[in-house]
């Protein structure tokens, strides 16, 4: 088996809340802590949960937009961590990164023409014909009429600012592209077509995908495996048709319920999640899903739980779950 394209490892970021000259004496917010993960070519990673619990400080550590406090992020087997400035600036063209806003993601000042040969003028020179030349390729790589080259981000709808920002993800010939809710700014319709584009861009090109949502819908349509995240933890990590077909951790259980589903005559059966999400300046001992859980034992309270592996190729950290599961077959039938 070939090692994967993305490999993360132990990821932990921390953020001091000190203030004066006594920064390490004060609070910490601890956004991520302790996650692994892998991302082969070609494959399509979702990282889904509420607010607050860490999906976007990924995708930025990630990309090194900020440091972590420890862990590695391996990228064709090169640690990224690790690299100075200079040395990181060429893995740029390698990994690139699609924005939640469609709007304030692209420079008003400039054209789309612009916009979308911007990041390869970083790093090679163009002349006017290969700039022209390039950016009307990848237009009509994401749908566009060539017509637009010259148009403002003031004059496109969302949809079509958000196709530019893929355009321009893709300037480079990325082999991974970390899409930050890219889609969760957009109408329901437009939406399906950026998912679309995004899926048929994977099947040409074999690019890989680290995809942040909320929306499990959105997930279960773009998803080949989903890492469920809880206060900067992943509490579940699964092929997604089994993820939705048999979720395993109670956190995971309870966003699926909670989930809308457009029939008026369904009775709805579980219950919905109850409680806020924790600070994560100060998190509950153990578990930090404990205080929600309505599965909850003595062991949870005390005993944070290890991401350990179980039947049916997924991780699990739960006390309460991970040992009691069925043998792997029995799985398997139930979620083929």
């Amino acid at each position: 088996m070939s090692d994967p394209l993305l490999k993360v490892e132990n990821l932990t970021k921390h953020y001091s809340l000190g203030t004066g000259f006594f920064w390490r004496t004060g609070p910490v917010l601890r956004a991520v802590e302790d996650v692994s993960f892998s991302v082969a070519a070609g494959e399509t990673l979702c990282i889904v949960g509420e607010s607050g619990c860490g999906k976007s400080t990924i995708a930025r550590l990630l990309m090194r937009i900020v440091k972590p406090t420890c862990g590695r992020v391996i990228v064709n087997g090169t640690d990224i961590t690790e690299l100075e400035a200079s040395e990181l600036r060429s893995w740029r063209r390698r990994m690139q990164m699609v924005f939640q806003d469609p709007y304030s993601s692209l420079n008003p000042r400039l054209t789309v023409g612009q916009i979308i040969t911007d990041p390869v003028e970083n790093f090679e020179r163009l002349s006017r014909k290969q700039r022209h030349g390039l950016a009307a390729d990848l237009l009509a790589k994401v749908g566009m009429r060539g017509e637009m080259i010259d148009r403002f981000p003031s004059e496109l709808s969302g949809g079509q600012r958000q196709r530019v920002g893929i355009a321009r993800a893709l300037a480079l010939q990325p082999s991974l592209i970390v899409a930050d809710e890219a889609v969760s700014a957009l109408d329901v319709s437009v939406q399906a077509q950026i998912l679309n584009l995004l899926m048929d861009l994977q099947q040409q090109l074999g690019i890989a995908f680290v995809f942040v949502s909320h929306d499990l819908s959105v997930v279960e349509h773009i998803g080949h495996r989903v890492a469920v995240m809880y206060l900067g933890r992943i509490v579940e990590l699964s092929a997604c048709e089994a993820l939705f077909a048999k979720p395993v951790h109670p956190y995971t259980e309870a966003l699926i319920a909670a989930a809308p589903v457009p029939d008026p005559t369904r009775v709805r059966s579980e219950p919905l999640l109850e409680g806020e999400v924790p600070s994560p300046i100060n998190p509950p001992s153990g578990c930090a899903f404990h205080p929600r859980c309505p599965h909850v034992v003595e062991r949870c309270r005390v005993e944070v739980p290890p991401l350990v592996p179980i039947a049916g190729g997924r991780l699990v950290a739960c006390h309460v779950r991970a040992p009691s599961l069925t043998p792997a077959a029995s799985i398997r039938e139930r979620v083929s």
